[in-house]
């Protein structure tokens, strides 16, 4: 075989570029949340997906910078809300630096788990934390599912595309 360009690993590629070209993928957005010390500590996330349905366990993309995840690492388990279309607020609070990301949100604890599930969420996912691995500048977090179910049928969920919130409009 003929070498036809530079190493993968020598290529560069533009953060910009980058970060227009993956936001043409729309994203749902979640609240991950936990109890630490008995105060609820979350965050947004944007990368979260289902993994497998035997066992089932679901998956999200956190940043080695965050400061809200190690508190929720070190609990083990987790509670994840899937925002609804109305909730774009909520969605902006917890992509903060806020000290209280709960300030002012109404939640209530998952059966299996205690973490905080944010209230009028379209559904909500209990987990217990399996595996993480670090990639890059993120870290790959697995959770295994112990609970979950659909609240509201009658909205679609929040959105994420080229940088703002949307909405999904049905076919």
């Amino acid at each position: 075989m003929s070498d036809s360009g530079p190493a993968a690993s020598d290529i560069e590629i533009d953060p910009s570029l980058y970060r227009k070209v993956l936001g043409h993928f729309p994203t749902g957005v979640t609240v991950v949340a936990a109890q630490s010390d008995g105060h609820p500590v979350g965050l947004a996330i944007g990368s979260f997906f289902s993994v497998s349905l035997d066992p089932p366990l679901v998956g999200f993309c956190v940043a080695t910078t965050s400061s809200s995840w190690p508190a929720i690492e070190a609990v083990g388990r987790f509670g994840v809300s899937v925002l609804a279309e109305d909730q774009h607020e909520t969605s902006g609070q917890f992509a903060s630096k806020a000290e209280d990301k709960f300030e002012g949100v109404s939640w209530e604890p998952a059966s299996v788990t205690g973490s905080p599930l944010i209230q009028g969420a379209v559904a909500h996912i209990d987990c217990e934390l399996e595996e993480q691995f670090t990639a890059g500048d993120h870290l790959i977090v697995v959770g295994r599912v112990k609970d979950l179910d659909v609240h509201r049928d009658d909205v679609g969920p929040l959105l994420f595309f080229k940088g703002a919130y949307g909405r999904h409009t049905p076919a």
